[in-house]
This record gives C-alpha cells, sequence and structure tokens, in this order.
C-alpha cells in the first residue's frame, strides 16, 4: 500500500511536469498548481510516516510553494479584468 501512495503522488507531480515541458500547460495554471500541490502532499505525508525528514522539508516546500501559486491564480481571477478597471476608473 505504501507504494501505491508513493506512485501515486510522484505521478501526479511528473505528469503535471511532463505537460509543461510539452507546452500543454502552463505552469501558473490551476491544474498543474493543484496536481503538484496533491502529490507533493501525499509524498509529504508519506514522508513523515517514514520518517524521511529531508524527503518531508523537499516535499512540504513544493506543496507549499504549489498552493501559494494556487492563491495568487485565485486571487487574479476574483480582481476585474485591467479593462473594467479602467473603465471603473474613467468614469470618477
Amino acid at each position: 500500500m505504501n507504494q501505491i501512495v508513493q506512485i501515486s503522488g510522484s505521478l501526479l507531480v511528473l505528469a503535471s511536469f511532463t505537460l509543461s515541458q510539452a507546452g500543454l500547460i502552463d505552469t501558473r495554471s490551476l491544474l498543474y498548481l493543484a496536481a503538484n500541490a496533491v502529490g507533493s502532499a501525499i509524498l509529504s505525508a508519506n514522508a513523515l510516516v517514514g520518517h524521511q525528514w529531508g524527503f518531508l522539508l523537499l516535499e512540504s516546500a513544493w506543496a507549499a510553494v504549489s498552493l501559494t501559486g494556487m492563491l495568487h491564480v485565485a486571487r487574479r481571477k476574483a480582481l476585474p479584468s485591467p479593462q473594467i478597471r479602467n473603465l471603473v476608473v474613467k468614469r470618477r
């Protein structure tokens, strides 16, 4: 079971990286960041259980970076587009 968990997490990270290198997804896309975050979180949990501290540090850092990127994407989508902001500013 442990090997299945490791392989699943690894495949998520590797698939997103491979797709980005092939130019099929953007590294700032929600799909890329979510796959990295989930894959790294799975590998982090597995490293924690196995007391693999270096691996835990590495994967936790990747998960944190990916989650931070997801927050930036969410904020960008929540903000109005530059064209709408310009209309609002011009009316004032």
